[in-house]
């Protein structure tokens, strides 16, 4: 009983109940006033034709998600779409959306109209007093126990009231919703702004973490060393990191804040000497071997190799420390081809776990078009990226 009640007690409930009642007012108003025609289809004939004024499906979508999905519904909202007409498919739904409106509503209507009454013909029938008042049924006799079943006609009503509005709202999401061209540019926007989501979030795993890298293993071995001329170069360092880090930093939060001002663009391969001294001056011997022209690779190549070649030699600073490290950097007519290789005698392969870096290393090759291979190699530790250039 508490679970059939509850619904009762939801606003939406009654909004729903006036959004039928609201459709019968073509008919009504047909009937009362134009009456040449069938009240009942004459509107429908009238709403067939308003449906091709693409404004009415505006007005249909802002009544079903103020009555139907109800003011705490702002999540289901996107179900409905409150814009007009901009194809015959859409005003074709629009049509069909108008005639199920004023079918179930003039059901609604006419049953919340006659089933009370028939509700009080059973009590009359049971006291033996006056004419029948609702023609849906007619009461036979006068009988005491009449009374009993005076209720039903009003349950009756509860679930019409229910099961219709159930209904009406399943038929909106259906006719009034998005069309699949609709559907598929909001998927395209959604997606578009994931991919914008996780190309930021390993911007700031990139640079950050690479800063931060290089910051403690520096600070670490200046205080180990004593040493205030090592101290100094450590100091450079880590300011010099530091700076391009908070470059990195102003840039992202510029594109999340869409600022109108321009920013710095983002670093590329022919900025890869900067990595590499940052990589010595966190303690790594790092030989780089770059064949062909950095400056010439196509600009998305250029920017993510140059995330790929920071991961790595964060990597690199991070796991096996002041070891030996080889890069080689190779530019060819249709690939690029970035190898770093360090021992894994003086450190440890990142552990379990610990693979965010990796992966967005492989993820940023998988977009465009390459591949990434990472993992022990005759006592190395490999990262080799193939990154095409077409």
């Amino acid at each position: 009983m508490v679970r059939f009640l509850r619904p009762f007690s939801r606003a939406v409930t009654y909004t729903r109940w006036l959004h039928l009642f609201v459709a019968i007012l073509w008919p009504a108003l047909w009937f009362f006033v134009i009456s040449e025609l069938p009240g009942f289809l004459g509107a429908a004939a009238v709403l067939a034709l308003a449906a091709l004024v693409p404004a009415v499906r505006t007005v249909e979508g802002l009544q079903a998600r103020l009555l139907l999905l109800g003011l705490r519904h702002d999540d289901d909202a996107g179900r409905v779409v409150a814009a007009p007409s901009v194809t015959w498919s859409d005003r074709g739904r629009t049509a069909l959306w108008l005639e199920t409106r004023l079918l179930l509503g003039s059901l609604v209507a006419f049953l919340t109209f006659h089933l009370p009454l028939l509700s009080a013909d059973l009590v009359r029938g049971s006291l033996g007093d006056g004419p029948a008042l609702s023609p849906l049924l007619r009461i036979p006799g006068h009988h005491g126990w009449y009374t009993l079943l005076a209720p039903l006609p009003l349950l009756a009503l509860a679930a019409v009231v229910l099961g219709a509005g159930e209904l009406i709202t399943v038929a909106a999401r259906r006719l009034l919703g998005p069309s699949p061209a609709q559907r598929m540019a909001a998927l395209e926007e959604r997606t578009e702004q994931l991919l914008e989501r996780t190309r930021i979030a390993r911007e700031l795993h990139d640079s950050i973490g690479h800063a931060l890298t290089v910051a403690v293993v520096q600070a670490g071995a200046a205080r180990a060393a004593a040493d205030p001329a090592f101290t100094e170069r450590a100091l450079a360092a880590i300011e010099g990191t530091g700076r391009a880090a908070l470059e990195d930093l102003e840039r992202v939060l510029s594109v999340l804040q869409e600022r109108d001002r321009r920013v710095g663009a983002r670093p590329t391969l022919a900025d890869a000497d900067r990595l590499l001294e940052s990589a010595r001056a966190a303690g790594a011997t790092v030989e780089a071997k770059v064949t062909g022209p950095l400056e010439r690779l196509p600009g998305p190549v250029s920017r993510e190799g140059y995330r790929i070649l920071q991961e790595s030699l964060t990597n690199v600073v991070r796991h096996a420390g002041a070891v030996p490290a080889q890069v080689d950097l190779r530019v060819a007519a249709d690939v690029l081809v970035l190898e770093v290789r360090n021992p894994l005698d003086g450190g440890t392969a990142p552990g379990p776990g610990r693979g965010g870096g990796l992966r967005g290393i492989r993820e940023r090759a998988a977009l465009l078009g390459g591949h990434a291979v990472t993992g022990a190699d005759r006592g190395d530790w490999r990262i080799r990226v193939e990154l095409p250039l077409g």
